[in-house]
C-alpha cells in the first residue's frame, strides 16, 4: 500500500499562540509561545528565538502551511523572515479560542484577586480574606476582568469596586512605616510627616535624631518620601517595615 506523504512546505505545530496579519490581500500567520507576544510588544522579550515556536510564516498555522517566497514578497516587499516576524508580530492580531480565552480570563482573574487579598483586610480585625471570598465579592459586584490589561493594573479599580457594590466590608491593609530624620528637620518637617499617619506606634525624639513608626495607607508612602527629597537633601530616612495585614503580632524592627 503506498504510504501517503505530508507536503514537504507543511510543519504541524501544537499549543501555540497565533497572530494573524492579513497583507497585500492575503492572511499571514506566526506560531507563538503562550503570553510571549504581549511580552515582546511590552518590551519585556526583546529575542525572537524566545517568542516564536518556528522562525518561519504561515498562511495557515492550524493546517501547517508555509508561507511561499513569492507571496512574501508581494505583500511585503521582501522575503527576509525575521524582519516579516517583526511585523506580523507588533500589527498583528492575536487569534484566542473560545475555551482559551475563557480558561485565560479565569486565571486572570484569580490572579486580580490574590493580589487584591494581600493588600487589603477585614475592617473588624485586621485580618485578611481568602481568596476564595475576594472571589466571590467580585463576582457580587459585577467586576469585568480586562483581557487587554495585566493583573496589577486592575487591582485598584477592584477594590474600589469591592468597596462601593460588594457587600463584604473591605479596606487596604496600612503600611508600616519608620521614620528617622535630625531633629533640626524634624522641628519643620514633624507636623507634615504625621499628617498622613492613620495610628502613631512609636514616637520619640533624641538627642540628634527624631524617630516615628506609624501606620499609613499605602498611597501615603510616596507623598512622604518626595516630601524627604524635597527638604532634607538625603539627611532622613525613611523605611517600610511590614503590612500590618499580614499579621497582628508583627513589631517593628530597626
Amino acid at each position: 500500500m503506498p504510504q501517503i506523504q505530508q507536503p514537504s512546505n507543511q510543519i504541524k505545530l501544537t499549543n501555540v499562540s497565533i497572530v494573524r496579519l492579513k497583507k497585500g490581500g492575503k492572511r499571514f500567520e506566526i506560531a507563538c509561545y503562550k503570553n510571549k507576544v504581549q511580552e515582546w510588544r511590552t518590551g519585556v522579550e526583546t529575542s525572537l528565538d524566545d517568542v516564536m515556536q518556528i522562525n518561519n510564516v504561515f498562511m495557515n498555522v492550524s493546517k501547517g502551511e508555509v508561507a511561499k517566497s513569492g507571496d512574501l514578497q508581494k505583500a511585503f516587499g521582501k522575503i527576509d523572515i525575521s524582519n516579516i516576524v517583526k511585523e506580523i508580530l507588533n500589527k498583528g492580531e492575536v487569534q484566542v479560542g473560545e475555551k482559551e480565552r475563557d480558561h485565560d480570563l479565569t486565571s486572570l482573574r484569580k490572579e486580580i484577586a490574590t493580589l487584591v487579598a494581600e493588600k487589603c483586610v477585614d475592617p473588624s480585625n485586621q485580618r485578611p480574606y481568602p481568596v476564595g471570598m475576594i472571589e466571590k465579592a467580585m463576582a457580587e459586584a459585577g467586576f469585568s476582568v480586562k483581557q487587554n490589561k495585566n493583573a496589577k493594573s486592575q487591582v485598584s479599580e477592584c477594590i474600589k469596586q469591592l468597596q462601593t457594590d460588594s457587600n463584604l466590608p473591605i479596606q487596604r491593609a496600612r503600611m508600616r512605616i519608620k521614620v528617622s530624620l535630625p531633629v533640626a528637620d524634624a522641628t519643620r518637617l514633624r507636623e507634615k510627616v504625621l499628617e498622613g499617619a492613620e495610628k502613631v506606634e512609636h514616637d520619640e525624639t533624641g538627642v540628634e535624631d527624631w524617630e516615628v513608626t506609624m501606620l499609613i495607607d499605602p498611597g501615603q508612602f510616596r507623598v512622604i518620601n518626595e516630601l524627604f527629597q524635597k527638604e532634607c537633601k538625603g539627611r532622613g530616612r525613611l523605611e517600610t517595615l511590614t503590612f500590618a495585614a499580614t499579621a497582628s503580632t508583627s513589631q517593628s524592627t530597626s
